[in-house]
C-alpha cells in the first residue's frame, strides 16, 4: 500500500511545481513562487493558517506503546473539517507529540499533503492511497449522494491499509471536534470485542433496514442471540489485529453483496457494519459522540445539544458547520465548531 510520509513533503512539493499543470490564472488567486517557476493554488484545495505547535507534557512517555493512532479520510470537500478536527485533537491532548495520524485518500493530490504539512509543521502523519476500485462495484445508491462516495467505505479496509505495527486505531469522521483528551478514548478496555463505540439502544433499530430484510426469515434471524443497538461508525476504536484475524472486512463485504441483489437498507456504509457488529461491540460513554448536529440526512435542519457531558461534537447528517457558517445561516451549535476553523480565503496573499 502506497503512502506519503511527511518527511518527503519538501521533495513532493518541489516535484509538483515542475510536473503538475498550472492552475487558474485568475487575478484573485495569488501565486506561489519558487525561483522562476510559478504555481497557483488549486481553487479546489482550501488554504489554512498555520496551527500553533503543541508539545507533550512532562508525564508523556516516548515508547511505541505510548503512541496513539488516529485515522481519518482526506477529501478536498471535507478538508476544512479534517483540519479543524486535527486541531481540536491536538489542542486538548496531554501528549500531542505521541499522536500519529493516518489519512486515507482516494487520490494522490500532493497539494493536499502540502497543505497539511504547512498547517501542522510538527504533525506526525502519513497519507495512504485508498483504491476506489475496491468498492465501486459494491456500492448501492443510498438516500444521500455524499454517502455513496467510495472514500466513505475506506474505514472497512483499515486493517488492509494500515501497517502491521498499528494494532489499534481510533477512526474519526471529518465533521467533528474533540474537546477532551483523546487518550481517555484510546484507553478503553475492548475486552474480547473488535470495536468500541458509543451505542444507542433507545433508537429504533428496525428503521435501518428495509421491509424486505425483516420479511425474510433467513435475514431477520441475523441478530438472533444478540441485542443489537445503533452505533455511529464515525467514532470507533478498532482492534486492528482482531479485525484482521476475524476477517471482518470480508464479513462486511458479504452484506454489501446481498444489498446489491436485494435492497435491504437505504443508508451508505453504516448498515453492513451494524449487520456484522451491532450487539457485539464495547459500548463507551455517549459523551464521546454528541452526534446528529448536522441534522437529518435529507434536510440538515438545526438540532440542539443533547443533555449531559460532552467530549466530542459530531456534525453527522447533511448540514456541515463550515458550509452553514459561510452561508451566514449557521445553527447555534455551529459556533462551537468555529474556534477550530483554520481556513483562510485564497484572496489572502501567500508569503513567498
Amino acid at each position: 500500500m502506497a503512502f506519503w510520509s511527511s518527511s518527503l513533503l519538501p521533495l513532493l512539493g518541489l516535484l509538483s511545481l515542475f510536473f503538475l499543470h498550472p492552475f487558474s490564472t485568475s487575478s484573485s488567486v495569488h501565486a506561489i513562487r519558487l525561483g522562476a517557476v510559478v504555481r497557483r493554488p488549486s481553487p479546489d484545495v482550501p488554504i489554512f493558517r498555520e496551527a500553533p505547535a503543541f508539545r507533550n507534557g512532562d508525564a508523556c512517555g516516548t515508547r511505541d506503546a505510548d503512541r496513539i493512532h488516529v485515522s481519518m479520510t482526506l477529501d478536498a470537500n471535507y478538508l476544512r473539517g479534517t483540519m479543524a478536527a486535527a486541531l481540536s485533537i491536538l489542542q486538548h491532548s496531554t501528549c500531542p507529540e505521541n499522536l500519529s495520524f493516518h489519512f486515507l485518500s482516494a487520490q494522490h493530490v500532493p497539494e493536499i499533503v502540502s497543505r497539511i504539512q504547512a498547517t501542522f509543521p510538527y504533525l506526525n502523519f502519513r497519507v495512504y492511497r485508498f483504491d476506489s476500485n475496491r468498492v465501486r462495484g459494491k456500492i448501492s445508491k443510498s438516500i444521500r449522494q455524499a454517502l455513496d462516495q467510495p472514500l466513505n467505505y475506506a474505514r472497512i479496509y483499515l486493517a488492509d491499509i494500515l501497517p502491521a505495527n498499528v494494532r489499534r486505531v481510533i477512526y474519526l469522521d471529518s465533521d467533528l471536534v474533540m474537546v477532551d483528551d483523546i487518550s481517555n478514548l484510546w484507553g478503553v478496555d475492548l475486552g474480547d470485542k473488535v470495536v468500541a463505540a458509543p451505542e444507542y439502544c433507545h433508537a429504533n433499530f428496525t428503521k435501518y433496514f428495509t421491509d424486505e430484510f425483516w420479511s425474510s426469515p433467513e435475514m431477520a434471524k441475523t441478530f438472533k442471540g444478540r441485542s443489537p443497538c445503533y452505533f455511529n461508525t464515525g467514532v470507533m476504536v478498532v482492534d486492528v489485529d482482531r479485525w484482521r484475524k476475524g476477517g471482518y472486512t470480508q464479513k462486511v463485504e458479504e452484506w454489501m453483496a446481498v444489498q446489491k441483489q436485494n435492497r435491504i437498507y437505504d443508508l451508505g456504509s453504516l448498515p453492513p457494519f451494524l449487520l456484522v457488529l451491532a450487539g457485539n461491540i464495547k459500548a463507551v460513554d455517549h459523551r464521546w459522540n454528541q452526534h446528529g448536529l448536522g441534522g437529518d440526512n435529507l434536510e440538515g435542519k438545526c438540532r440542539n445539544l443533547h443533555p449531559g457531558p460532552i467530549s466530542l461534537l459530531h456534525w453527522s447528517g447533511k448540514g456541515k458547520p463550515w458550509l452553514r457558517l459561510d452561508s451566514r445561516k449557521p445553527c447555534a451549535v455551529d459556533h462551537l465548531w468555529a474556534p477550530y476553523d483554520l481556513y483562510r480565503s485564497s484572496r489572502v496573499s501567500l508569503e513567498e
